[in-house]
């Protein structure tokens, strides 16, 4: 085979790689696109209403199980991205008291 001939098949090889890179790139652009497109932020969650005085015991009245136990449920509330951080803290103040 001549030296020119497998210097067209290079040119050819080379040609039909770049062109397949190129579209390559061009549909994972597309597709990195459409999933940041896809993603929704997450709406507010709303404040959570106050208690009722008659509702939650006395700070002096409750056990220290019972507050052990709603600092634990608090906790997973928190770890599942329904609490907030300040929200958290602000509940947890409220049960320390």
């Amino acid at each position: 085979m001549s030296f020119l001939r497998r210097a067209g098949r290079v040119a050819v090889a080379s040609s039909i790689h770049g062109n397949v890179q190129r579209r390559q790139r061009t549909r994972w652009a597309a597709e990195d696109q459409a999933r940041a497109a896809q993603v929704q932020p997450v709406p507010p969650i709303p404040d959570l209403p106050p208690l009722p005085p008659q509702a939650a015991p006395a700070e002096s009245e409750m056990s220290m199980d019972a507050k052990l136990e709603q600092l634990t449920k608090l906790g997973e509330l928190k770890n599942a991205g329904v609490l907030t951080e300040a929200e958290f803290e602000t509940q947890k103040a409220r049960i320390l008291g």
